[in-house]
């Protein structure tokens, strides 16, 4: 597994990511539980781009001095991209969230700390399996083909679920959980188990949380390697997948309230799997440049959304 980035690059990247589960766990634990509003959201997803694009500018510099111009502006363009697919596919997975959110009805007050711990989870969860990916890739140049196929064929799987309701009460891990712990009807603040009749139940926000633990397991599955098709640096995937993660937070709350005018999303992601997926059967084949690859990606949404936007009213009115 070989990386351009230097050593202290690393550091920095850590140093990051503490100090922002910091900020989450212990200065705005002070907050309490609070519905975040979509300004405060706004302002938390700007911060959390300005940031990551700063880090990108770090990164530049970086592989500049020691391997020249050129060289640092492809890792660059390759965290750019790989962070807009990720971030791209973490909007698909704010959608599942939020009919996570709306089936349990889990009040807005109490949705920060779930995703808080959801963060936690899919740092660990993405960390290893990047790292595990990274050597597969470099033992066994073969891999990316499976990465390929599998993606190609999730791609063709999204598009043809797109549109479709999802039936949680059918979900098998639901199913699962619901078998293994019981769980109350009622919340109790923040609390993930409570005491009914001198029995020791899970509230239904535990039982949230292990759901939206195993979504991510899923996402990353599809996500991770979707960024192998754009580099095999392992600290470009680690850390475009990181910071895409960090933003999910604000990003729920700033999106949460206009999900219907995305309704198309999951089509234009669905063409993204296909196209990254394709790229990866054809990679011994066919080059194609990651800035290329990063152009085809921004075309794709911005189509996908300027259409969501544009039909949406239609849509709207006519469900009425």
């Amino acid at each position: 597994m070989h990386t351009l980035a230097p050593l202290w690059l690393w550091f920095v990247f850590a140093a990051v990511v503490l100090a922002a589960l910091f900020i989450d766990f212990v200065v705005l634990k002070k907050q309490g539980a609070h519905a975040v509003s979509v300004p405060e959201a706004a302002r938390w997803s700007a911060l959390w781009v300005a940031l990551s694009l700063a880090f990108n500018g770090l990164l530049w510099g970086a592989v500049h001095q020691s391997h020249g111009a050129e060289v640092g502006q492809a890792k660059a363009v390759e965290f750019l991209t790989g962070y807009l697919i990720e971030k791209s596919l973490a909007v698909d997975n704010i959608f599942v969230f939020l009919m996570i959110f709306t089936y349990f009805s889990v009040p807005a007050e109490y949705q920060k700390r779930v995703l808080m711990y959801g963060i936690i989870g899919a740092i660990v969860l993405r960390t290893v399996m990047i790292l595990v990916g990274s050597y597969l890739i470099a033992e066994f140049h073969w891999v990316l083909y499976l990465f390929g196929a599998f993606l190609l064929i999730t791609g063709i799987k999204m598009w043809w679920a797109a549109g479709q309701e999802p039936d949680l009460e059918s979900n098998p891990a639901l199913k699962l959980l619901r078998r293994t712990m019981p769980v109350s009807q009622n919340f109790d603040g923040e609390r993930f188990f409570t005491v009914e009749n001198g029995k020791r139940l899970a509230t239904p926000l535990l039982l949230v949380i292990a759901l939206i633990g195993m979504t991510d397991v899923i996402f990353a599955v599809d996500s991770i390697p979707a960024i192998f098709a754009i580099t095999d640096d392992p600290f470009i995937v680690l850390t475009s997948n990181i910071f895409a993660i960090l933003g999910l937070r604000a990003m729920y709350f700033l999106l949460a309230a206009m999900a219907t005018k995305f309704h198309l999303l999951s089509y234009g992601l669905a063409v993204v799997l296909a196209f990254i997926g394709s790229k990866m059967i054809l990679i011994d084949i066919i080059k194609i440049p990651v800035l290329i690859s990063l152009g085809a990606v921004v075309a794709i949404l911005a189509v996908t959304m300027v259409l969501s936007l544009y039909t949406a009213p239609k849509l709207k009115t006519d469900s009425q």
